[in-house]
């Protein structure tokens, strides 16, 4: 049976979504610095452009293609732009996503809904489009950005949580058949990373992990990598352990990590997203 495909500097652009800062950004420097030619995506056109900037005259390039995921039409048109003007998309890293604090006491259904939109329907969004086209080709190269929190329910990240759990099995439903068309589907599912997201919570976070060095496992697993990759083994190994034992014991353990026994709750007024 033949190797299922593996993306490669040489075999086309890497579309990257949420490409302006955090994770992605520090993704792009990576591939670009291996020789890919880079769609970057993200609603801040001005932040691409400093991308853009900062990556010339290395071995790739960054092009800017500003887009809002959650546009299900744009989507559609980004992905025929960046193949008209920079070739076949050989690798798309779904990454854009969002975090809306997600409190017991001030449920807002605003909250829910927007992190969904972002996490969830902006994948599909890009990825109908763009599997079609892998499709046609014979071979392609997906990768979606989870998170350690889709093992169990964290406080506080309960829609969080819920949209990356949804992804990681929409990846594993959709391997069936990619398998079989030769595209590969991989999902990453990171512990906590500082980037601008992270700097929303307000509790303790174990193993929290510099944003390059999260970059840079994520391109080591797009290289090498299995179907699932965590990190940092220490904090994502005690997770998927926690998993599999009762729940009293996982949740005993989530008050004790982050402290959150000892939060009192907030005063129940609803915060707009």
């Amino acid at each position: 049976m033949a190797a299922l495909y593996r993306a490669a500097p040489r075999d086309g652009v890497a579309w990257i979504t949420g490409a302006s800062t955090g994770i992605g950004r520090s993704l792009a420097l990576e591939l670009v610095a291996e020789g890919y030619t880079v769609a970057a995506t993200s609603r801040d056109e001005e932040r691409l452009a400093t991308l853009v900037q900062e990556t010339a005259g290395m071995p790739g390039r960054v092009l800017s293609f500003p887009c809002d995921v959650t546009d299900d039409d744009a989507m559609v048109k980004t992905v025929a732009a960046i193949e008209n003007e920079a070739g076949p998309i050989a690798l798309s890293v779904f990454n854009a996503g969002t975090y809306f604090p997600t409190r017991g006491e001030r449920l807002d259904v605003l909250n829910i809904t927007k992190t969904f939109e972002i996490n969830l329907y902006g994948v599909m969004y890009g990825l109908v489009p763009v599997v079609e086209r892998m499709r046609e080709r014979g071979r392609g190269h997906v990768v979606f950005v989870g998170s350690a929190s889709c093992y169990f329910g964290w406080p506080s990240a309960g829609a969080y949580s819920a949209s990356k759990a949804a992804l990681n099995n929409l990846a594993e439903a959709l391997k069936h058949d990619f398998d079989k068309m030769n595209i590969r589907v991989q999902v990453v599912n990171p512990g906590f990373v500082d980037t601008p997201l992270t700097e929303r919570n307000n509790f303790a976070m174990p193993a929290l992990m510099p944003v390059g060095d999260a970059s840079r496992r994520l391109a080591k697993a797009i290289r090498f990598g299995g179907f699932e990759t965590s990190f940092p083994l220490r904090f994502t190994l005690v997770l998927k352990l926690l998993k599999i034992l009762p729940f009293s014991l996982r949740y005993w353990f989530v008050h004790w990590v982050t402290g959150w026994e000892r939060r009192p709750l907030a005063n129940g007024r609803r915060r707009r997203c």
